[in-house]
């Protein structure tokens, strides 16, 4: 009774302040381009306290939510699995639910919404579902987000380290690029001269402006700044990608959480207990250090058994593997180990095994 009274009281109240929609900005970028570090930053600034965020991570298991500093008041959700698959199911049920927890009065006005996609996103089904004229809608959930919300624009981080090499062998980073307003050049600090030019980048798409994240004078937050999302000065191939995608059926069939088109595949490795810390490095060093074993893309959360409370964060993309890290505290509730893995024809048994082993190993040590 009292959740229908209060939906009565809010039925014609909008999410964002009266006779206005929300802008959403999307903020993509390839695997391992950055995308959560940035969005931990743009969420410390004061001026973002009133957002929504929207995190997509490909696979079952969800790792980044832990890692994104959301804070207790703010409005925050995940969806799993390949959001250019299920993108209109997934942003607008997204975007719907949020409408619904302000007319209950479960969050308070917000002054736009962030949505972090999946390394593997192909934007068009998503900017399909979010602007005018896009994938139709199909019901009074559809009609409801096109009432209350609008894109607002798309931001980019792209790996100048890797990117090259991305963009060699993957459609989705060229959209990435080619639909983006704004592009954060990451990793410039690592950067040596094979990495990608701010000229090539620009003849991708000349509409788009560049930034360097490591510059001294870099403003994200201004990146995020309400608008009104623009095809103007796109590259010729972003009509085409739109036109392609409204034609097609890609969310009119099941779709496997774990699989991206051909090839391309997660899987979960998890274990409820800890690990000696140099048995986590040993596992990911082996993972790592083999060139040509098809691996993307690499993350996970892992209890070490030298500080219990303090789990260790483990990066890596391609065979690039990061400096491990540890969190302050377990960020959620669940206090197992858990990896996520991303790869193009990637041999996943000889992984599991490995794994399987450094486990048991790890739970015999604590019954002793």
């Amino acid at each position: 009774m009292k959740r229908k009274k209060a939906i009565e009281r809010r039925e014609d109240s909008a999410v964002a302040p009266a006779g206005k929609t929300v802008p959403v900005t999307l903020l993509t970028g390839f695997l391992g381009a950055g995308k959560t570090t940035l969005l931990n930053e743009l969420l410390n600034e004061p001026t973002m306290g009133d957002a929504a965020v929207i995190v997509n991570e490909f696979g079952a298991v969800p790792i980044d939510h832990g890692l994104v500093r959301t804070g207790s008041e703010r409005y925050f959700q995940t969806t799993t699995g390949c959001i250019c698959c299920t993108a209109t199911s997934d942003i607008r049920t997204s975007l719907y639910e949020l409408h619904q927890a302000f007319l209950e009065g479960m969050v308070p006005e917000i002054s736009r919404v962030v949505i972090e996609t999946t390394g593997l996103a192909d934007p068009a089904p998503i900017i399909n579902s979010l602007i005018a004229g896009g994938t139709p809608a199909t019901g009074l959930r559809d009609h409801i987000v096109a009432r209350h919300f609008h894109l607002s624009g798309v931001v980019t981080a792209f790996d100048v380290t890797s990117g090259r090499a991305m963009l060699d062998s993957f459609i989705e980073g060229w959209k990435q690029l080619a639909f983006a307003d704004h592009i954060v050049l990451t990793k410039t600090d690592l950067a040596d001269g094979a990495a990608m030019s701010r000229e090539s980048l620009s003849d991708l798409n000349p509409a788009a402006r560049l930034h360097d994240r490591n510059a001294h004078d870099f403003d994200l937050v201004s990146l995020f700044a309400a608008a009104d999302y623009s095809l103007r000065g796109k590259p010729e191939d972003v009509m085409g990608w739109l036109a392609a995608d409204r034609l097609s059926l890609h969310a009119a069939h099941h779709h496997d959480i774990n699989r991206h088109g051909v090839g391309i595949e997660a899987f979960d490795l998890t274990f409820d207990g800890a690990f000696d810390p140099q048995a986590i490095v040993t596992f990911l060093e082996l993972v790592t250090s083999n060139v040509h074993s098809g691996l993307l893309r690499l993350k996970g959360i892992f209890g070490a058994t030298d500080d219990p409370e303090r789990p260790v964060v483990a990066h890596a993309v391609q065979h690039r593997l990061y400096p491990l890290t540890r969190l302050e505290s377990w960020p959620d509730g669940n206090r197992s180990t858990r990896i996520v893995l991303i790869g193009m024809d990637m041999p996943q048994q000889p992984i599991r095994d490995l794994f399987d082993t450094l486990a048991s190993q790890a739970g015999r040590k604590a019954f002793r």
